[in-house]
């Protein structure tokens, strides 16, 4: 794996170092070795156009083949070498941000609308720049612009709903009018700790590639400045894999006074808590003292890697906040979603770290001057100007959060598509899919999947619940409008959806659209079919396929004839079946039972190879869970506790 970069030292080219390899280089050592096969699989096989040295007969591959390049090799007798070429992510980033490597003016959003959660863009990608999007409809993705690398592999997802901005920039937020606006007041100096004999103890927690390091070198910069006495010492997570990243400073009225190198158990004073995962994390909770340690909290969690091999992972963010609040009290922890009011405010997630910096000071929690950490920032000389407005606002979010929630809310109106609303009533839940699936097809169409529910809600009634009338609710709707080629259409030239890119883009760009039409697309080693890019043209062409939505499941329906779309068909009355034998039966003993059986539409998420592999499953735990429900009440229960 050649990633060109050496980590955690600075980021140094390999190929640069004069006793570091080249990729030719590699590839000569293994050919002087004696491997009988050396194929180089890179993500830029136009880069190796004319190179010399690479010794002969080794083929260059795009990283898109190297699975089969792994089964190429695994059939050959003797040592094979596959060298996968591919800059750092955090690299280029980087190199991005400095100017010294083109920045590609193209990003990915998803239509959160068309997207089914499924989570193959995950796999593909292994990104955690694709995060979860809670909506109405259940969970969704959706694209962190601020960290993500530009890589495009999770485009490969097979799913419609990925649009490629290209050109233009994402719209730059007025932070200035944002100030403007300002109507918390004028912001008072806090006290700060007097330090005595004892050394100050801070640690910086968050996760790797977001600026945690930056931050316990900006304390220590302005510790220096003030003569006091200062160590720090990092310990460094995987920028890529959402790894804990920490910085532990400590900070005496003089050097004497600090006898570790890192803040001792039970002796944290200030908790800077970038994530709430990590803060709460065994390593952070060691250092944590009631009556002593305070935490500046940002509540909002970036998701862990288990995100990418868990679809239904759920984020522990609150679990994590509630237990710091039980441990230190109330007091001690000011929790803010810093991460929200940096993108809306500052334009960039980035902000978050430097917001959280601004908010613990303002709580006089930090035993430095004010003009000693801007000057620490002046030093860093990166983005100066933002990272100090950045410190601003968390300053202002410690004296008056209301306010500042307020401009956010304000900065991010129309943001998305789907306002997720955690508390609703049936009936509202019910209005929404009406009004819903009458834009999918026509109101006689929603009015069958109004009178079904009502039948529903009508038999659970003596029981008292609404459980089952709920799961009935969300999963018929979800059986009902499926994502046909119609609704894609309808969905991708909804005007909600342009508008909501014209807030998140600015300048010259067209939309590209990511699609396998089943009738025209190729297909993989695999079978399975293959997504293209398609122009602007294409959204001209939604416009008018989804005006041809009435002709769905008709002898006119041309994409209704395949497989898929025959099989959606049926799964509704399917389902429809399934839900009548329940309410036979429906009983207070049974109930739990019934909505697990009714939420098994759940599991079928997807498009294409994806559903199908979806569907196999679900359909193998409807089965077991009907046999469970055929049972008489005495065998169920013993089958239950078994």
């Amino acid at each position: 794996l050649y990633n060109d970069a050496v980590a955690m030292t600075g980021g140094q080219q390999v190929g640069e170092r004069p006793e570091g390899h080249s990729v030719v280089q590699i590839a000569q050592s293994m050919r002087a070795e004696g491997a009988v096969k050396i194929t180089i699989v890179t993500d830029e096989p136009e880069k190796y156009d004319g190179v010399k040295g690479l010794p002969e007969g080794i083929s260059i591959q795009h990283r898109d083949l190297l699975d089969a390049v792994q089964r190429e090799f695994r059939e050959i007798k003797g040592t094979t070498v596959i060298i996968y070429d591919q800059t750092c992510a955090t690299e280029k980033r980087r190199r991005r941000k400095r100017g010294t490597l083109v920045d590609p003016a193209r990003r990915v959003v998803i239509n959160e609308l068309v997207c089914e959660g499924c989570g193959d863009c995950g796999v593909q990608s292994n990104c955690l720049s694709v995060e979860p999007l809670e909506t109405e409809f259940g969970r969704k993705r959706t694209i962190n612009q601020s960290s993500c690398n530009k890589d495009y592999s999770c485009v490969k997802g097979f799913c419609p709903s990925f649009i490629t901005v290209e050109g233009g920039q994402l719209r730059k937020k007025d932070k200035k009018g944002a100030a403007q606006d300002w109507t918390g007041g004028a912001l008072p100096v806090p006290v700060l700790p007097v330090l005595g004999s004892e050394a100050w103890g801070v640690i910086v927690a968050g996760v790797g590639g977001t600026g945690v390091i930056t931050i316990g070198q900006l304390l220590g910069v302005a510790a220096h400045l003030e003569g006091k006495g200062i160590v720090t010492q990092d310990a460094a997570g995987l920028a890529q894999k959402g790894g804990a990243t920490w910085s532990h400073v400590l900070i005496g009225a003089q050097q004497d006074d600090i006898r570790t190198t890192r803040v001792s158990a039970a002796s944290a004073d200030l908790i800077l808590g970038c994530d709430p995962i990590v803060s709460a994390n065994k390593e952070t909770w060691a250092r944590l003292r009631a009556g002593r340690t305070h935490v500046a909290l940002n509540v909002s969690a970036t998701p862990t890697a288990a995100f990418v091999k868990n679809p239904d992972w759920q984020n522990p963010a609150q679990a994590c906040v509630d237990a710091l609040v039980n441990n230190l009290g109330a007091e001690s922890v000011g929790a803010f979603d810093a991460e929200t009011a940096a993108t809306r405010l500052m334009g960039d997630s980035l902000y978050t770290n430097p917001m959280m910096l601004g908010y613990a000071w303002q709580k006089g929690w930090l035993p430095l001057e004010l003009a000693s950490l801007m000057r620490a920032i002046e030093l860093n000389a990166v983005q100066v100007d933002k990272n100090k407005a950045a410190f601003e606002w968390g300053r202002r979010a410690a004296h008056n959060p209301q306010a500042v929630a307020t401009l956010w809310q304000k900065a991010g109106a129309g943001e998305q598509v789907i306002q997720f609303k955690k508390r609703e009533s049936l009936d509202d839940l019910i209005a929404r899919r009406v009004e819903f699936l009458t834009g999918y097809q026509n109101s006689a169409y929603a009015a069958e999947y109004q009178q079904f529910v009502a039948r529903v809600r009508v038999a659970e009634a003596p029981l008292g619940k609404t459980t089952l009338s709920e799961a009935v609710v969300r999963n018929l709707f979800k059986l009902m409008a499926y994502k046909d080629e119609y609704e894609v259409a309808r969905l991708h030239s909804d005007p909600a959806f342009h508008a909501r890119l014209a807030s998140q883009f600015e300048g010259d760009f067209k939309l590209k659209v990511h699609l396998a039409p089943p009738l025209i697309a190729k297909k993989n080693e695999r079978g399975e079919l293959v997504k293209q890019p398609f122009g602007p043209f294409m959204f001209t062409a939604f416009k008018w396929l989804a005006r041809f939505k009435g002709l769905r499941g008709t002898a006119l329906d041309i994409f209704g004839r395949t497989e898929e779309r025959r099989t959606e068909r049926a799964l509704i009355g399917e389902y429809r079946a399934d839900v009548e034998a329940l309410l036979a039966q429906l009983a207070a003993t049974n109930l739990d039972l019934a909505v697990e059986i009714a939420r098994i539409p759940e599991h079928i998420k997807g498009f294409g190879h994806v559903k199908e592999r979806n569907l196999a499953a679900a359909r193998t735990r409807r089965e077991g869970l009907l046999t469970q429900w055929r049972q008489p009440a005495g065998l169920s229960v013993l089958a239950k506790a078994a």
